[in-house]
C-alpha cells in the first residue's frame, strides 16, 4: 500500500509521523520547494510540529499534488476545507480512479456547503465505497509528544476500514473503526462551531459552571441535528464491547470518542484553535483581527455559515449554533448573543 498525503500543516505532519513510525513509505505533497529543501536537510517540518523528527528516507516529497496522487494507492487529504477546491482544481477528472481516499478534513467546503465526499463525487466521480474518514479527538501536538490518543476511521467497506486502522496502530495511537461516514463528518464540523462558542464564553469571563452547561446543551443540539439528517443509532449506553473485542465494527454510539469526546476536547483544550479564535472574539477582537492574529485556520468560522445555510433545509433546532453564526457573520455583539444563549440552556 503506497500512501500519499496532501497537506503539510500540523495535522498532516502528525499523520505522517504515525505512518513513518510504522515504517510505511509515504509520498508527501508540500506546497513549497523551499520547505521541502528545509525539511530534507533538517529532518523536521520547518513550520509545524518542528520538534518532531522524521526518517526522511521513508518520505518522497513533492510540490505537485498530481504526482503524489498518481504515485499512491491511498490518498489522505488533510488541508483546510477552504483550500480543498483550489488545491484539486485543474486535476484530471479520473485522477482518483482506482484510489482509496481518506479525509482528514474537519470542515465543509465553503461556497459549496458540501462535505468532501460530495465534492469528490461531483468533480472526480469518487464513490462512497472508496471514501473513508479519520477523525479525533486527537490533537496533533499530543501525537507529536506521543501521548496516548484515539482516532476513529469510518467507511462503509468494513474490511478495508479495518485494514486501514491497522496501518495507524502504534504504542501511542489506538485506532477505532465505525461505518458512520456522514455522521462523523457533521459531528466534526459542528464541534468546531461549538468550540468557538466555548471560547467566546471564556473571553466574556463566564466560568466553568456555565461552560459545562453550554457544552452539554451543545452536545444535545448536535445529536438533534444528526438525527434530523438521518444518522441512525445516535444514542448512549449502546457500546457493544464484545463486538469490539472480536474486532468488529460496533454500532454508532454518541458518547464515543469521535462524537462527544471530540466535542469536549475541542471546547476545553488550549490546543484548540477554534476555542482560541472564539476567546479572541469574546475579548473584543473583530473577526478579521482574530484571523490575522492566528497562524492556523479556525474551521468553525466558515463552518458556522455553512451549517446555518444547510440547516435552513434540515430545520433542526439549533439556537446555539445559529447565535454563534450571527456573532461571527452578522455583527451580533457577543454579550448580546450570549444573553440569548443563556435563555435557551437547560
Amino acid at each position: 500500500m503506497k500512501f500519499g498525503i496532501i497537506g503539510s500543516g500540523s495535522w498532516g505532519t502528525a499523520i505522517a509521523k504515525i505512518l513513518t513510525d510504522n515504517k510505511n513509505q509515504i509520498n508527501w505533497w508540500v506546497r513549497s520547494d523551499s520547505n521541502i529543501n528545509s525539511f530534507k536537510s533538517r529532518r523536521h517540518n520547518p513550520h509545524y510540529l518542528s520538534s518532531t523528527f522524521f526518517d526522511t528516507k521513508l518520505i518522497n516529497f513533492s510540490s505537485s499534488a498530481e504526482d503524489v496522487i498518481k504515485n499512491s494507492d491511498l490518498i489522505i487529504i488533510v488541508i483546510p476545507s477552504a483550500f480543498v477546491a483550489n488545491t484539486l482544481n485543474g486535476l484530471s477528472p479520473d485522477i482518483f480512479k482506482g484510489k482509496k481516499i481518506i479525509s482528514a478534513v474537519k470542515g465543509i467546503l465553503p461556497d459549496k456547503n458540501i462535505l468532501l465526499n460530495e465534492y469528490l463525487n461531483s468533480e472526480f466521480g469518487v464513490q462512497l465505497k472508496d471514501y473513508f474518514t479519520v477523525l479525533g479527538p486527537c490533537h496533533a501536538e499530543e501525537v507529536a509528544a506521543e501521548k496516548l490518543s484515539y482516532l476513529t476511521f469510518s467507511g462503509i467497506d468494513e474490511k478495508t476500514t479495518q485494514k486501514i486502522c491497522g496501518f495507524f496502530k502504534t504504542p501511542y495511537l489506538i485506532p477505532i473503526c465505525n461505518n458512520d461516514i456522514l455522521g462523523v463528518q457533521y459531528a466534526a464540523v459542528l464541534k468546531n462551531i461549538y468550540a468557538i462558542g466555548a471560547g467566546i464564553a471564556h473571553g466574556l469571563e463566564y466560568g466553568d459552571n456555565f461552560l459545562s452547561v453550554l457544552i452539554a446543551n451543545s452536545a444535545d443540539e448536535m445529536a438533534g441535528f444528526l438525527r434530523k439528517v438521518g444518522i441512525e443509532n445516535v444514542e448512549v449506553g449502546t457500546i457493544d464491547h464484545h463486538a469490539i473485542l472480536k474486532n468488529k465494527i460496533p454500532k454508532t454510539n454518541y458518547a464515543a470518542s469521535v462524537y462527544l469526546g471530540d466535542l469536549l476536547v475541542t471546547c476545553y483544550s488550549l490546543y484548540s484553535r477554534n476555542r482560541t479564535f472564539g476567546n479572541m472574539i469574546g475579548k473584543g477582537y473583530s473577526v478579521q483581527s482574530a484571523q490575522l492574529e492566528m497562524s492556523m485556520i479556525a474551521e468553525g468560522y466558515n463552518a458556522s455559515k455553512c451549517m446555518y445555510l444547510i440547516n435552513t433545509k434540515v430545520k433542526a433546532e439549533m439556537p446555539i449554533a445559529e447565535t454563534i453564526y450571527r456573532i461571527l457573520w452578522n455583527e451580533l455583539p457577543p454579550e448580546e448573543g450570549f444573553e440569548q444563549i443563556e435563555s435557551v440552556l437547560v
